[in-house]
């Protein structure tokens, strides 16, 4: 298993560069996509290059999933799926594990990744900068999995509305989630508060850290993604009884699992069959909120609301947006690993008093 873990203070300067698919000329029409890729198509994804010497047939396949939670859950989670892509596929599949929204889309923009499960946000990100083109999302035998963007306080809390939260130190999770800030700043103003004007916005860094802030007293309340929380109560990190829900969304689409544009298209349309044709085994169902096999979807079809979204908050899904979510994150781990190390130093003797 691959753990080298990405560092997101590479990302800005690895974006902004020329990555490995080179600018295509002639292209009758790109839209939101980076120089680096066509959409003739207007399906709103990269197209597969039309030049064969630029298609991948990679030996060994890497997969990623997004680090909504501990990073390091999933490596373990997603055996099973992994073992099955590679007796499916004929080629070693290895989980690659990232820290941040940030390092997982370069990985792929970079080639270093070929299959990856982006966060709902990010998805948007993944597909406009790196090329990445989502074909499935995770359900059960009825439908594919929806979420809900849930606003978290404690049980014991004096607030029971969203208008509540004025005043009060709210965590976000990172600035390019769907559900932990975009959705929040798209409807929360209709329903009575502006974040950063009427409330003090904290990013905590992940939907589980916001659970657990939330949970210790660290942040007055939270919006955080509802599989997310409900995953963490199934798993017994945290009891439902202490928290209450003032308010959720409508329902977005969860986790896009995508593929890198230009992986050879039979390799591509195996990696796709093999998705589809997959049945979670039971401790997988359990982890994974009882959902059981993959869903098709497409960016164009499922990701309409997320894209309305950063609409409405005139959060375009750019380079420029992306650098600025870099350097957040970078700033915010280096924050967090500061706060470990303070922690984990011993407590000094009191000095000697003078006789």
């Amino acid at each position: 298993m691959i753990r080298h873990i990405l560092g997101a203070g590479l990302l800005a300067a690895s974006v902004a560069a020329t990555g490995p698919a080179v600018a295509q000329t002639a292209c009758p029409h790109r839209g939101a996509l980076d120089d680096s890729y066509c959409d003739a198509n207007r399906d709103l994804v990269a197209d597969v290059p039309t030049d064969a010497a630029r298609l991948r047939d990679p030996s060994t396949l890497v997969f990623a999933y997004t680090p909504v939670e501990d990073p390091a859950l999933y490596a373990q989670q997603f055996r099973p799926l992994l073992d099955h892509l590679t007796q499916c596929t004929g080629r070693r599949t290895v989980y690659f594990q990232v820290t941040s929204n940030a390092a997982q889309v370069e990985a792929m923009r970079s080639g270093r990744l070929h299959i990856a499960g982006f966060s709902t946000g990010p998805t948007a990100f993944a597909v406009n900068l790196a090329g990445a083109v989502p074909f499935a999302i995770k359900g059960n035998a009825e439908q594919f999995e929806a979420y809900r963007v849930v606003v978290l306080v404690r049980a014991n809390s004096d607030i029971r509305t969203i208008a509540d939260l004025k005043g009060r130190r709210v965590a976000h999770t990172s600035a390019t989630s769907n559900s932990g800030n975009l959705a929040p700043r798209a409807f929360f103003p209709g329903l009575g508060v502006t974040p950063d004007t009427d409330y003090r916005v904290v990013y905590s860094g992940g939907h589980d850290r916001s659970v657990m802030g939330v949970n210790a007293g660290d942040f007055d309340a939270a919006p955080v993604a509802s599989d997310v929380y409900n995953r963490m109560v199934a798993r017994g990190q945290v009891r439902a009884e202490n928290f209450r829900v003032i308010w959720q969304s409508d329902p977005f689409p969860t986790s896009s699992f995508a593929l890198a544009h230009d992986l050879r298209p039979e390799l591509a349309q195996r990696i796709r069959q093999c998705f589809l044709d997959y049945r979670f085994p039971p401790q997988l169902q359990r982890d994974l909120g009882g959902n059981d096999r993959f869903w098709p979807a497409t960016y164009l079809e499922q990701w309409a609301p997320v894209r309305a979204v950063a609409d409405a908050v005139n959060a375009p899904y750019t380079r420029a947006a992306f650098d600025a979510e870099s350097r957040r994150e970078l700033e915010a781990e280096a924050r967090r690993r500061a706060q470990q190390q303070q922690q984990q130093q011993p407590p000094q003797a009191p000095a000697a008093t003078p006789r």
